[in-house]
């Protein structure tokens, strides 16, 4: 199914198809065209700290979300001087085309949140492969061990655009205006019975959730195979937790990666014009004294 016939309001997604027919312009040194693999050492797999190493797409550059897209000693997002050198040293220019895919729990977890730190800065033509790396592997379409040494460019971001960025100050907000606000996490994790998936670090120190946070869990958005579901599917998904593109909306999840994927359905393929992630997310408002949390459903 197509961008166009799945209704999106923008033709961000790639399919595998697409991709694989331009293997050869993404292994190229021209920086036109860019691919690039997110991952994290975050993952159920054991073997996921290497996976990069042990079969990519073609051409595919590999990234580390909490290693070359984080700050971890400000337990932050790039700052634009990081970001630029980090992705000139890697052979994009702010005029490349760069399409992102990774894998994880859900299909394209850490992608999604690479996508939205490049809007964050401004990248113009960001888009993503449907399905993720799970998808490409699952319909046996071509891997290689083979990493792709590109000449280093200057990169220029135009950003920050905060309005894509949620604060702590702007979550009191939603919170004190009624305004709706999408919590990814697990069932668990938004009732406060856990406060980390298993498998993965506890960052907060209380349980729950933000007082007037809906629950809609991330892997509600996708189809059984990783691809994401149709807009009006979509669409019908968020309306039923009040969730319509005549108010502004706030995302979150645990450290802001997950929630990037609901910021992405909704901005990107709902067309809505005020969706904020809050990449402060739990670990932030669980460890803030006085913060009020609700537990329970």
């Amino acid at each position: 199914m197509s961008s166009t016939e799945a209704g999106y309001a923008n033709d961000v997604l790639v399919s595998a198809d697409w991709v694989e027919a331009r293997l050869d312009e993404f292994e190229a040194d021209d920086p036109e065209l860019r691919l690039i693999e997110v991952n994290s050492p975050e993952s159920p797999d054991d073997d996921f700290p290497s996976r990069y190493d042990e079969g990519h797409i073609r051409g595919a550059i590999g990234f580390k979300w909490d290693e070359d897209l984080s700050d971890p000693v400000r337990r932050d997002i790039l700052d634009k001087e990081q970001f630029e050198r980090t992705l000139g040293d890697a052979g994009i220019t702010e005029d490349s085309t760069v399409v992102f895919y990774g894998d994880g729990w859900v299909a394209n977890w850490f992608a999604l949140f690479a996508y939205w730190e490049f809007k964050y800065y401004g990248h113009e033509d960001a888009r993503v492969l449907n399905g993720g790396k799970d998808y490409w592997v699952n319909e046996e379409y071509p891997l290689t061990n083979n990493s792709p040494q590109f000449s280093p460019q200057t990169y220029s971001a135009r950003g920050p655009f905060e309005g894509i960025r949620a604060y702590k100050g702007d979550v009191e907000h939603a919170m004190d205006s009624g305004l709706p606000m999408v919590d990814v996490r697990s069932p668990e994790e938004f009732t406060g019975e856990i406060l980390a998936p298993e498998g993965l670090q506890e960052t907060a120190q209380r349980g729950g959730h933000i007082p007037g946070a809906s629950n809609v869990p991330t892997a509600t958005v996708l189809e059984d195979d990783g691809r994401f579901k149709s807009a009006e599917e979509l669409r019908s998904i968020y309306e039923e937790h009040g969730v319509t593109s005549d108010q502004a909306v706030v995302t979150y999840c645990r450290v802001g990666e997950r929630s990037s994927i609901a910021w992405f359905v909704l901005t990107e393929l709902l067309g809505f014009d005020d969706v904020e992630n809050y990449d402060g997310s739990w670990t932030e408002w669980g460890n803030t004294i006085r913060a009020p949390i609700e537990r329970g459903e």
